[in-house]
């Protein structure tokens, strides 16, 4: 089941995508669905966000070859860090490009983990109890505000680095699934979820072990190879097997 966010022009509302339709849910999608009997096209709507999560935890250097190519070694353990809820946004919403702050902002696609259930201290076995499903997610990076601060606060946290869509797909086997990210149309990451290091059982255990997760939170799994910057004007898309593509353009917000 295609779980999206969207809005008529009289409020957003949860939906089901069916086809080239989307109908109305009563209240949150969380428990059982309940249908108002609302349908509308899927084209006279205007898709945002599919959650708004309380927090939005990322794991970092989580594919081998990534860790690699930004010249790092690979964690032991997850590496995790926080994304502010203020930074998510949905499909085709635009990434603003903090240009007086910033001279490098990369892309990263990643598949991302929605939380269904309060949950605290999952053992991996019981993971799948909690997860709601699944969507795209774009971790948008200030590559040299990161380096400059080593922590990475500041460099992931800027409003809107944080493009999530377009909908959630509840019904899927995430555990080897191709991750396409284009630029303008060119293909710039190529990977698969079967490269994880950390799989996602491990990761959703490991952060529920130091943070209660909630309904609506969002777990990003980490970004294959070949992350690189975007300009602003350009066009990024992460598409990724069994859910979909999500596409936002890059705008300056100065």
């Amino acid at each position: 089941m295609r779980i999206a966010r969207f809005s008529t022009g009289e409020g957003v509302s949860f939906g089901v995508v069916e086809g080239d339709f989307i109908s109305t849910v009563a209240g949150h999608p969380f428990n059982q669905i309940q249908f108002t009997g609302e349908r509308f096209p899927l084209a006279e709507v205007r898709l945002v966000a599919p959650m708004l999560p309380s927090k939005v935890v990322a794991i970092g250097r989580n594919y081998a070859e990534h860790a690699a190519e930004l010249g790092n070694e690979v964690p032991e353990e997850p590496l995790i860090f926080m994304k502010p809820s203020t930074s998510v946004i949905g499909p085709g919403e635009s990434i603003a490009y903090p240009t007086s702050l910033s001279q490098r902002v990369d892309f990263e696609g990643e598949l991302a983990v929605v939380i269904g259930r309060l949950c605290r201290e999952v053992p991996a076995e019981r993971v799948k109890d909690v997860i709601f499903g699944y969507t795209c997610a774009n971790d948008v990076t200030a590559r040299d505000l990161q380096k400059k601060d080593v922590q990475f606060t500041r460099a992931k946290g800027f409003d809107t680095f944080c493009p999530i869509g377009p909908w959630i797909e509840t019904d899927l086997d995430p555990s080897d699934l191709a991750l396409t990210t284009t630029v303008n149309g060119d293909v710039r990451q190529s990977g698969r979820t079967s490269q994880l290091i950390h799989d996602i059982p491990a990761l959703v255990s490991y952060v529920s072990a130091v943070m209660t997760l909630i309904p609506g939170d969002v777990i990003l799994t980490g970004t294959p190879a070949g992350v690189g910057p975007m300009e602003v004007g350009d066009e990024v898309s992460v598409g990724i097997e069994g859910i979909g593509t999500l596409t936002n353009k890059v705008v300056s917000r100065d």
